[in-house]
């Protein structure tokens, strides 16, 4: 067997043929400085990190020096085979301690060497220790320890012991890290909800709304908000409470949020609070502080609050489909101050002598030169407006004739009005729909259709839908004033008017602003309506109001053709009876006696009447919609000559838009005693 000489000598005979063909400026190494490399570098650089843990390699005596000679051999052929920057540390190391120093390397290494890795402290305390024991004197070590030394076996166990506890650690953040991630998940999920929430449709409805914009302004009420988060809190934790059978906090709980409901009670502000709100507030927040001690579960509190989100959406929902039958159901009734009217004027009619019930100027009734309006309606005070409306707008008061058709409860109390508040200079004469004998079932399909069984039975059928929510869809639909033929009067107007050329058509609910004679200089070029177009890019066109998926519908007329509005129109009477519109009007009404082809009302069949004999009016004539819309610009208003209170809020009611109704009420005198008397007020 070798001795150490003779392999070193074998060494360095190697290490010195890799010299020279390295001087010789070959590439390649030979095979023998692989092996040496293999064989001296290798297992040297291995003791120096093995022995890390213990400060450096530790080289026992040799009296004889022959592993001295043996390192200063290998140092040599290091030197030919390793890089210079390598080299070059031992060599400092050696200088330093007279030994390879693992220190050393730590603290001047290459930056091929270095590592992005974990440190726990535990591992701190481990390599603080190593450098310890590296600091001792040379001699307070033990020599020649062997690999199976106990204290060795410990220091590597601590290390193991150090090394698993970092992967433990390292994958306890790995699962927060998910759990943060679905978390964060949860709150997205959380956050949409209350987006879409948020998405549900809030129209405004006038100072009743619990939509109004006042209520998003975050900087105000703020206690309000605050007893109100409060409450919503107390409710998840009394949940809690009585799920974990904390009886005495479930009650606490509950004694709170009553009280607290108490002093909010129906405030929208913090002025309209009960005085003693802010110990209540006091009072709640102790006992929530409690409850989040006893009874705080994340998860639970975020079932509850996702489940309590979802039934507020569900009561929303619920809601404004009530809200919407209530404001439909109000928009069809007359509020008791106005029937209070109506009853008292009519009492006062008939007290009269037959000789004081005339009106002056009867002559200019049917004096086709002058300004003629029809307007048929059974409500006294809105009849009113628009003929006070229209006097005090009209340059030429004593050439505007009004002729109001009204039923039979209500005619006595339209012509006392009259009487008593005559329009100016201007004509005036109430009739009542009643006593118009032609106008019988023989000759209206409408009120043919009104004695059949079918619609008796859809207006008055016992079993239909008895909740607010169910009946809501159809209440429109059944509205009174599509079984009165006031509402079907405008069809017949040459019948009512016969001597009369020109005829201007009002509604009941519109309020005039300019002078408006000049209607009757339109040329019409040989139409006979003349309206304000409706449509916008595919808002209020004929799809919208007729069945297209009839035949009937479908081949005569185009889906997308412009609708108008009722409520201002002009009609040239003579071409009305040359076309024959009533007996088209007659036609389509027969054929829809099923509502197969529109449901009830009169815009329907009038857009089918006046289908390509309407002759659209500039808009500045009629702006519609301040019964529903509540974003009309105030210019647009001002400067238009009639506007139109066309939808469920209507100005003589409650639920009217408020800053749209001084537009209606400043023609209303409201000292007037019979005004005064039935408690009618701004």
């Amino acid at each position: 067997m070798p001795t150490p000489k003779q392999r070193l000598a074998y060494s360095t005979s190697g290490g010195g043929g890799g010299g020279r063909r390295a001087a010789s400026g070959s590439a390649a190494l030979p095979p023998v400085v692989i092996l040496v490399f293999l064989f001296v570098v290798a297992p040297s650089l291995f003791f120096v990190v093995r022995n890390g843990g213990r400060g450096h390699v530790h080289v026992a005596s040799d009296p004889k020096g022959k592993i001295g000679d043996q390192e200063a051999a290998a140092m040599k052929n290091l030197k030919s085979i390793l890089p210079k920057e390598v080299f070059d540390a031992i060599t400092a190391s050696q200088q330093e301690s007279g030994t390879l120093s693992l220190d050393f390397f730590r603290n001047h290494a290459s930056p091929s060497w270095k590592t992005d890795d974990l440190v726990t402290e535990k591992s701190m305390d481990v390599d603080g220790k190593a450098k310890a024991e590296n600091s001792l004197p040379e001699h307070d070590l033990p020599t020649n320890r062997s690999p199976k030394d106990p204290d060795e076996h410990q220091v590597d166990k601590a290390a193991k012991v150090a090394r698993r506890k970092l992967r433990e650690k390292r994958r306890e953040k790995r699962a927060m890290d998910l759990v943060h991630k679905d978390d964060e998940a949860r709150v997205k999920l959380e956050n949409a909800a209350i987006e879409r929430s948020k998405a549900v449709d809030s129209a405004v409805l006038g100072k009743y709304s619990i939509w109004r914009k006042e209520n998003e302004n975050e900087n105000s009420d703020s206690t309000v908000r605050l007893m109100r988060d409060q409450i919503i809190m107390a409710r998840v934790y009394s949940a809690l409470a009585k799920s974990k059978n904390k009886s005495d906090l479930y009650q606490k709980l509950q004694t709170r949020i009553k009280e607290s409901q108490r002093a909010v009670g129906e405030a929208s502000a913090d002025a309209d609070l009960h005085h003693s709100a802010p110990e209540k507030i006091r009072a709640m927040g102790q006992v929530l502080s409690k409850a989040r001690e006893e009874v705080y579960d994340c998860m639970a509190i975020t079932q509850r609050l996702r489940a309590m989100l979802q039934s507020a959406d569900e009561q929303v929902r619920s809601l404004k489909k009530q809200s919407t039958f209530l404001s439909q159901l109000a928009a069809k009734t007359i509020p008791n101050s106005i029937h209070c009217l109506s009853m008292r004027l009519t009492i006062d009619y008939y007290l009269l002598p037959l000789e004081e019930r005339k009106f002056p100027r009867s002559e200019n009734l049917e004096n086709p030169n002058l300004y003629h309006y029809a307007l048929f309606s059974d409500n006294v005070l809105a009849a009113s407006v628009v003929v006070n409306s229209t006097i005090m707008n009209a340059k030429e008061p004593e050439k505007h004739v009004f002729h109001l058709v009204t039923d039979k409860l209500n005619f006595g109390a339209m012509n006392m009005w009259f009487l008593l508040n005559p329009p100016g200079k201007a004509a005036i004469h109430v009739e009542n729909v009643d006593e118009f004998k032609w106008l019988n079932s023989s000759y209206c399909p409408v009120l043919r259709q009104l004695e059949s069984a079918a619609m008796k039975e859809y207006y008055f059928k016992a079993d239909r839908p008895t909740t607010l929510s169910a009946g809501s869809s159809n209440l429109k639909y059944r509205n009174p004033k599509y079984l009165s033929m006031l509402n079907h009067l405008r069809f017949y107007l040459p019948e009512v008017y016969p001597k009369l050329d020109k005829i201007l058509f009002l509604d009941d609910d519109i309020v005039v602003q300019k002078d408006l004679t000049g209607l009757w200089d339109v040329d019409l070029n040989g139409k006979v309506n003349g309206a304000v177009e409706t449509c916008g890019e595919s808002f209020h066109r004929f799809d919208k109001y007729l069945n297209f998926s009839n035949p009937h519908i479908a081949r005569n007329f185009d889906p997308n053709a412009c609708g108008w509005a009722y409520g201002m129109n002009i009609f040239d009477l003579k071409e009305w009876k040359k076309k024959d519109i009533t007996g088209i009007y007659h036609k389509w009404q027969n054929m829809n006696e099923d509502r197969v082809l529109w449901k009830l009302g009169t815009l329907p069949p009038g857009l089918l009447t006046f289908y390509k004999l309407t002759h659209p009016l500039d808009k500045s004539w009629h702006v519609l919609g301040l019964g529903y819309n509540p974003s009309i610009d105030r210019s647009e208003i001002d400067s238009a000559a009639v506007v139109h209170y066309n939808g469920n809020m209507k100005p003589w009611l409650e639920l009217a838009m408020t800053k749209y109704r001084p537009y209606w009420t400043k023609y209303i005198k409201y000292d007037h005693p019979y005004i005064r008397g039935c408690n009618l007020s701004e």
